[in-house]
């Protein structure tokens, strides 16, 4: 059978238009543009992957994976992978091979998520047994077969899915958890920084790539990502991107992709978001971001910010005296090259959080605070 899409349309082109409530950028820095042949190229999801592949086959210009959908088909991970392994290579040991070491880190804590329809990844991140993983992966299921580090298969509850983020949480019994994974939140990536993505694409799980963080504040489908040239692929969706020391950075989510491959141009959900997201699912609150409420264009010289077009009436940007023509620089501190990376920058944040935005206004330099608004 074809593999199903993800649930709904979300996941699979940028949006034109703010699903999550007036935009703090507008119009949004567009990605790379598609090939001009007819249905090839542009943003593709990965979608939860069948258990394994059977070949590939090319329909009305798009390229899509013919699957066997019995997950019991699923290659099972390398005994080398096994977390209950009581030998430890000596390159994790003296760190002289850093990618090992961190998948040594994060490798317990990497879980695969199989639904009917196929497979995906996630990453325990709490001891109560909680699970991140992102929404085209669990789909609209209540219930999920988690299969451990160590090989075993345990029943998993969806607390909750977040379509306009994809950021989806599953529960365990905590006595099945074997490892936690720690968080990077806070923490704001390097560009050429060491990334390594462990999942299971294709199925194969416990599978490490590694790469660096190509690019920060990507705005992709409206969400605050990383860019990566580690190889992701189809069931890595949900998987944990962490930095050299196994800290998550971001959860695995889209590629960009020509040939219906992987071109290592790939994004990761950042964990800061994705944490947000995670608490109120948690909490059973509808998740919602953080609104600054204001359309901004390129700046009006060519320099770097993002220039303010339109300050939404009640929003929190008219409340602390945002001006239309303010070019924004910086918040908190973090210089803002354009609209993204406005954008980025505040849905990472928490609702309610106070910031202090640098910004030009009539050629003086300044600083305003700002009470973060909510979407919805």
């Amino acid at each position: 059978m074809l593999l199903d899409t993800p649930p709904t349309s979300d996941r699979t082109d940028p949006p034109t238009s703010d699903r999550t409530g007036p935009r703090d950028d507008q119009p949004p820095t567009p990605p790379p543009p598609p090939v001009a042949s007819a249905g090839r190229g542009g943003w593709r999801p990965l979608p939860i992957l069948a258990a394994s592949v059977l070949s590939a086959v090319i329909a009305s210009g798009v390229t899509a994976t013919v699957v066997d959908d019995d997950p019991a088909a699923a290659p099972t991970a390398a005994a080398s992978t096994d977390a209950g392994a009581d030998v430890t290579p000596t390159a994790v040991v003296d760190g002289s091979e850093p990618v090992a070491t961190a998948a040594a880190a994060i490798a317990p804590a990497v879980v695969q998520i199989e639904t009917r329809t196929g497979v995906g990844s996630g990453v325990v991140y709490d001891e109560r047994g909680l699970v991140l993983t992102v929404a085209h992966v669990v789909g609209n299921q209540q219930t999920v077969d988690v299969r451990l580090a160590d090989g075993s298969t345990v029943q998993g509850e969806v607390l909750g899915t977040h379509a306009d983020t994809d950021v989806a949480v599953v529960q365990i019994d905590p006595d099945d958890v074997l490892q936690v994974a720690e968080l990077a939140t806070g923490d704001q990536p390097v560009v050429g920084q060491l990334t390594v993505a462990v999942g299971s694409p294709f199925g194969f799980d416990q599978t490490v790539t590694s790469g660096v963080v190509s690019a920060v504040d990507r705005i992709v489908n409206d969400v605050a990502m990383v860019q990566t040239d580690a190889a992701i692929n189809p069931g890595n969706s949900g998987g944990p991107l962490v930095d050299a020391s196994g800290r998550v950075i971001g959860l695995s989510d889209v590629i960009f992709t020509e040939s219906g491959g992987n071109e290592g141009v790939g994004f990761a959900i950042t964990i800061d978001v994705a944490k947000l997201v995670a608490d109120q699912i948690v909490a059973g609150e509808v998740p919602q971001l953080a609104l600054l409420g204001v359309s901004t264009t390129a700046s009006a010289d060519g320099s770097r910010g993002a220039q303010v077009a339109e300050v939404v009436p009640g929003s929190a940007a008219a409340d602390a005296g945002l001006e239309e023509g303010d070019l924004l620089v910086s918040v908190d501190g973090t210089p803002i090259a354009d609209s993204s990376q406005l954008r980025s920058q505040i849905t990472r944040r928490a609702p309610g959080t106070e910031v202090t935005l640098g910004l030009e206004r009539d050629g003086d330099d300044q600083a305003v605070t700002v009470t973060l608004g909510v979407t919805g």
